[in-house]
């Protein structure tokens, strides 16, 4: 069978499937809120949560689900932005026209993600300006997976398989968030996500059908970021203090370990079919469990990343940071044209 078979024949396998994912795993306890809120606007809010309703902008709500979202949406934008970085270090060096248009179109993707999600969350009552002040002084978080080189062609098809991926698998359950414009962002980026992640498994099965140097170098690729991409899913539940109240709220639909089972259980196949190894000797299928046992995460790794020790993390925001003030002759040149067009209507 060759290599458009095969790819054919496993994208009914690939993670946007997750769309029909249950929410069983969701805790029905209600932990605490910290802030004192009025109990009728709470009982209210409860009951929308509790109806699986959709809050939105105009909608009261408590301070402690404002502040989660918040942090929650600007950090999965700040992702998308800095995400663009690895791979648009490849855009000049694609091996061919066609993955050198395709690379840009991802990359343009990103960026258009990122936007979405920032409007999401200035819905909720911060400015971009704010949530970007944030990520160039180091006060805000994004993706720990973004801090990684990008060292061989394979790479970039290696992150569009199993980081966007991941993402995928993280990333659609959102789509059915409790707070409606995050929702609703979301069901575009998981779309286009759907094509990134597909995109890059036909590159790797390209390069697989190629030399032995082409072939080891897709299996050196995956070895290095296979456990990375297992990270991603966060930390242990017993480890992730928030994940309760995020479920509880309906922001969050899937615990972190059960996201990381899904993950591995879908990606193992498509491992094969690739005819590569997933780095982890005590990767194997339990029969009792029907589900793949898989090793232990390098947690020491993945917090000092986190932290801002990673191999990456200064090259990241300082590129971005960058990025920000050469392009503050654009934003000035936009305002100073929209106050024109103001005055130019009043005076009409």
């Amino acid at each position: 069978m060759g290599w458009i078979e095969q790819f054919k024949r496993l994208g009914k396998d690939m993670y946007t499937q997750s769309f029909s994912v249950p929410d069983d795993s969701a805790p029905k306890g209600k932990p605490s809120v910290a802030a004192i809120e009025p109990a009728d606007l709470m009982k209210k809010f409860d009951a929308c949560i509790d109806a699986d309703g959709r809050i939105e902008p105009q909608d009261w709500m408590p301070e402690a689900y404002r502040k989660t979202l918040v942090r929650q949406i600007s950090q999965h934008a700040h992702s998308e932005i800095v995400g663009m970085l690895p791979e648009g270090n490849w855009i000049s060096r694609a091996p061919s026209l066609k993955r050198k248009a395709i690379l840009i179109a991802k990359v343009q993707d990103e960026g258009g993600h990122g936007l979405y999600l920032y409007s999401a969350a200035e819905t909720l009552g911060t400015s971009r300006d704010q949530m970007l002040d944030a990520l160039h002084t180091g006060r805000a978080k994004y993706s720990s997976i973004f801090n990684y080189p990008t060292i061989t062609w394979a790479d970039v098809g290696v992150i569009g398989w199993l980081v966007d991926g991941a993402a995928i698998m993280n990333q659609i359950p959102l789509c059915r968030c409790s707070y409606g414009p995050y929702a609703r962002a979301m069901i575009r980026v998981c779309k286009e996500e759907s094509f990134h992640q597909r995109q890059g498994y036909e590159a790797l099965l390209v390069m697989m059908t190629g030399t032995a140097e082409q072939k080891a170098m897709v299996q050196d690729a995956v070895n290095r970021w296979w456990w990375k991409c297992l990270a991603m899913f966060g930390p242990p539940d017993a480890d992730s203090p928030n994940s309760a109240q995020g479920m509880r709220w309906g922001i969050k639909r899937i615990s972190n370990d059960d996201l990381r089972q899904k993950f591995v259980d879908a990606t193992v196949p498509q491992a094969k079919v690739l005819g590569i190894t997933l780095p982890d000797p005590d990767l194997k299928w339990n029969e009792e469990r029907q589900h793949y046992d898989y090793g232990s995460i390098d947690w020491d790794e993945f917090w000092a990343t986190v932290n801002g020790n990673g191999p990456c993390n200064k090259e990241r925001l300082s590129t971005r940071v960058k990025a920000w003030h050469e392009g503050q002759w654009v934003r000035d040149a936009a305002l100073a044209h929209a106050r024109k067009q103001h005055t130019l209507k009043e005076a009409a």
